[in-house]
């Protein structure tokens, strides 16, 4: 069966986009591949309708984010029922996202993320419309949370396996790095204005921004020129889909040890408001502002993440297994970090690794998965990687709380850590690989009897 990237797996080997180094080939290049530029993805044009319509939108979802924790608590004094929102939100795709993933291959893709949008935008409107009333209670944002939740089920999945379908398989690692930092530019701006919003006039005004800026990617979705879109065959309904795709991930180690990982790193290594919250309040004796400016700094290295693997266009799994320890490892670093400015100074480089670790997982998993799968392997992604909040939050906090920010945060990098050099092992012997050191660096070769030619460049 072919891995989606123009390879077939042989027996026990990892086959990936960027595998297969030719002889005469500089280190980390394909011969007769233009190299992508930063941006290469955006002059497409359905992309750059559906990019636009994203900035928007993701601006709103952050404005949302910080008014409903805010409106929460104000409602509650309890920072236990904001815990209890941000819960209800991802529950759904620790539940049902595997479904959310059958439904995407089963569905064409662009008329789906048109409902699913608009119905994320009403939720946010009618949440707009109980607060400005005045009628609002806390278990109307709960159930509005819940709502949310369950929409992304399908949106996720949808809008992941969308972009292949704009932007083509060589474009493909270039816009995924694209939409990670189009997120993470609308995590510098959104909060700020909300900020604004709530001081000035209230939570109602930025959940009514957030339910109409919906607008912008359904206006993109429906401007787009359906004759330049690369649309895969929805499959049929069938009995046994579900067990289908747990069987393709399970027999394919370039998709299981990969979702494995951001399993664990999602889990246990991105718990950032437990844990900056208790540093703020506990160590550094901040306020409000502080958090904000600890957030603002995490935002800034993971937009500079997303722009250098924007640049980069190839996804390797030794970069995500590389990424993943050297964030690890800066979260147990940043954890006994003696002074302020120097626990600021390395959550730059945390949010950059961290934005590392996601982008290229997502991109390497969708390349080395086949079309007609993607729906199912991408939902079974994103329920591993952010269904596991609800697993992951409450025992990372019970640490916090018993023994302090700093045990905490690096009980989060200890188990992130030993995950990545655990996966790291795993890859390297399914690829028949060992590790040498010599004048020139470090490097992984092929073992003895394997014919396989180096497939990490010197360090």
């Amino acid at each position: 069966m072919s891995t989606g990237n123009g390879a077939d797996s042989a027996p026990g080997r990892i086959s990936t986009p960027t595998t297969d180094a030719r002889a005469g080939t500089a280190p980390g290049k394909r011969p007769g591949k233009k190299q992508n530029s930063m941006f290469s993805s955006l002059k497409i044009r359905n992309y750059r309708l559906y990019a636009a319509g994203q900035a928007v939108s993701n601006t709103g979802t952050w404005m949302q984010r910080i008014a409903q924790d805010w409106l929460v608590l104000s409602l509650t004094g309890s920072a236990s029922a904001v815990g209890i929102t941000i819960a209800l939100q991802f529950l759904p795709m620790l539940m049902f996202g595997l479904y959310g993933g059958v439904l995407a291959d089963r569905l064409p893709k662009r008329p789906l993320l048109i409902a699913t949008q608009s119905a994320m935008g009403l939720t946010g409107v009618a949440l707009a419309v109980l607060t400005l009333a005045g009628h609002v209670q806390v278990w109307h944002v709960y159930l509005a949370a819940f709502l949310l939740g369950l929409v992304t089920v399908v949106d996720n999945p949808a809008r992941q396996t969308f972009v292949p379908e704009m932007v083509g398989k060589d474009q493909l690692a270039n816009a995924v790095s694209l939409n990670s930092a189009n997120f993470q530019s609308a995590r510098l701006v959104g909060p700020a204005i909300a900020g604004v919003l709530i001081t000035a006039v209230g939570s109602g005004w930025a959940f009514l921004l957030n339910g109409l800026s919906f607008a912008a990617p359904v206006i993109g979705l429906l401007l787009m020129r359906t004759n330049e879109l690369r649309p895969v065959e929805p499959q049929p309904r069938a009995k046994g889909q579900l067990r289908e795709g747990l069987r393709y991930v399970a027999g394919k180690p370039e998709l299981i040890w990969p979702i494995v990982l951001v399993g664990f790193i999602g889990t246990f290594g991105f718990n950032f408001p437990i844990w900056l919250s208790a540093f703020v309040s506990d160590l550094f004796h901040g306020d409000a502002g502080t958090y904000g400016f600890f957030n603002t700094l995490i935002a800034a290295g993971s937009l500079a993440g997303a722009l250098l693997a924007a640049r980069r266009g190839l996804s390797r799994l030794r970069l995500l297994t590389a990424a993943a320890a050297l964030f690890s490892a800066l979260l147990i670093v940043t954890a006994f970090a003696p002074g302020f400015w120097l626990f600021a100074a390395l959550l730059v480089p945390i949010g950059l690794f961290g934005l590392t670790v996601n982008v290229t997982a997502n991109s390497s998993v969708q390349m080395a998965t086949d079309p007609e799968m993607r729906g199912r392997v991408m939902a079974l992604f994103m329920m591993v990687f952010t269904g596991g909040t609800p697993v992951g939050a409450p025992l990372v906090g019970w640490i916090t709380d018993t023994y302090g920010a700093r045990i905490g945060m690096a009980a989060g990098g200890v188990i992130s850590l030993a995950a990545s050099v655990a996966v790291g092992v795993v890859l390297a012997r399914v690829g028949n690989l060992r590790l040498r050191v010599n004048r020139h660096g470090v490097a992984f070769v092929p073992s003895a009897g394997s014919r396989r030619r180096e497939l990490v460049a010197v360090a």
